[in-house]
């Protein structure tokens, strides 16, 4: 296969979620206070808040959907990592829509990973008629919602995801669950609880990159949530930074 301008294989953690990803933007106005994208891109927190489509970015995809599908590729494209397909951005620059059109076309499997909640409803048209190619997910992290405020700004709130993710799974497709990174235990399991009917995977980490962290009994909510999912006969990956404490069953 030809060197690829902007679908890459991401690494580390990254890695754990698709073998290949695509980022649309730079930065993401959600000013979620536990992101890394800043200090992956070194950038400053207010200017990576300032979202912008990258440059060039629909040509450079367009040649990058040609190459993948004169070497067959049948790898799961996520969208997106260092940034929010849905951010609000999105909903005056619209790359994410031309960005699936592009890729669907060409018969790329993608997964939308989204905080954007109704926010992402508005390309279901697009996705529907592909529905074997479309993975749907969602980052779900409080109940309370004026926690998830402090932590989640510009986020959709957290109900809206979960019926933006249930409409996602009437529509038909795949559906999956980031549960990370897990600030509060309690609320994750909640979370989990309620959105297992329409999830049909959970991805379950820690909490990185933040002091507080340490200040959860991990072993603990390992054993608890192994239970929890178990019990509901749910299907589920435990990330490399969480299985020390899950006693080796992962």
């Amino acid at each position: 296969m030809a060197k690829l301008r902007v679908i890459y294989e991401p690494k580390g953690r990254a890695g754990e979620y698709a073998p290949l990803a695509l980022n649309l933007y730079r930065g993401c106005d959600h000013g979620c206070t536990y992101c890394y994208g800043p200090r992956v891109l070194h950038m400053k927190r207010p200017d990576f808040a300032a979202a912008e489509p990258r440059k060039d970015i629909l040509d450079k995809l367009l040649l990058d959907c040609r190459d993948l599908i004169e070497a067959d590729n049948d790898k799961t494209i996520l969208l997106c990592f260092t940034c929010d397909p849905y951010c609000h951005a999105d909903e005056e620059h619209q790359i994410t829509r031309e960005a699936l059109k592009m890729l669907l076309t060409y018969q790329q499997p993608v997964t939308i990973l989204t905080k954007g909640g109704n926010r992402s409803l508005r390309d279901f048209d697009i996705l529907e008629r592909h529905a074997d190619l479309v993975t749907y997910a969602t980052t779900l992290t409080f109940t309370d919602e004026a926690q998830r405020q402090v932590y989640e700004p510009g986020a959709a709130p957290t109900q809206e995801r979960l019926d933006a993710l249930g409409k996602a799974k009437a529509c038909g497709f795949e559906t999956w669950v980031s549960c990370e990174p897990v600030i509060d235990p309690d609320q994750t399991m909640r979370l989990i609880a309620e959105a297992a009917p329409y999830t049909d995977l959970f991805k379950v980490g820690a909490w990185n990159y933040d002091q507080r962290a340490k200040e959860i009994n991990w072993r603990a909510f390992g054993c608890e949530v192994l239970r929890l999912l178990e019990s509901l006969d749910a299907n589920y990956y435990i990330k490399e930074d969480l299985r020390p404490f899950c006693g080796g069953v992962c």
